[in-house]
């Protein structure tokens, strides 16, 4: 159980404004021959669930937009605004690509995304995400 729980914890952090890298684990433990299927549920449910704090996360910051120290410039948050809204939300699914994936969970919380809607779309392109090491394991024979 405690394979689970670690896997879960590192795909949660690997999911935040954390630098963290989940797949590294989830290889390994499938390697060394644990349930793949839970595996991929573990992964999939901890990375989705830390998607939602980066989507909390921008919900509130954007609280403090007018703070100095608030970490985006009002510019930039209108460049990153109007991307979005030129892609939709459909662009969630991609949420779990290593460069850019975070700050979509998090631009999505900024533009108030419905949480219903966010948590569907990120939680189909993390599962995704970790189906595609299943069959990329599953191809090259483990």
């Amino acid at each position: 159980m405690e394979a689970y729980l670690g896997l879960f914890t590192s795909a949660f952090l690997a999911a935040t404004l954390v630098p963290a890298y989940s797949e590294v684990l989830f290889v390994g433990l499938v390697a060394a021959g644990y349930d793949p299927l839970a595996l991929w549920a573990w992964a999939s449910a901890g990375n989705t669930l830390g998607s939602a704090v980066n989507w909390a996360l921008g919900r509130y910051l954007l609280h403090f937009q007018d703070k100095r120290w608030f970490p985006f410039k009002t510019e930039n948050l209108g460049v990153a605004q109007r991307w979005f809204q030129k892609y939709g939300v459909w662009s969630l699914l991609m949420a779990w690509l290593p460069v850019g994936g975070d700050a979509l969970t998090f631009i999505a919380g900024i533009m108030r995304v419905n949480f219903g809607v966010f948590l569907i779309l990120t939680a189909i392109g993390k599962a995704t995400r970790y189906a595609i090491l299943l069959a990329a394991m599953a191809a090259v024979g483990q």
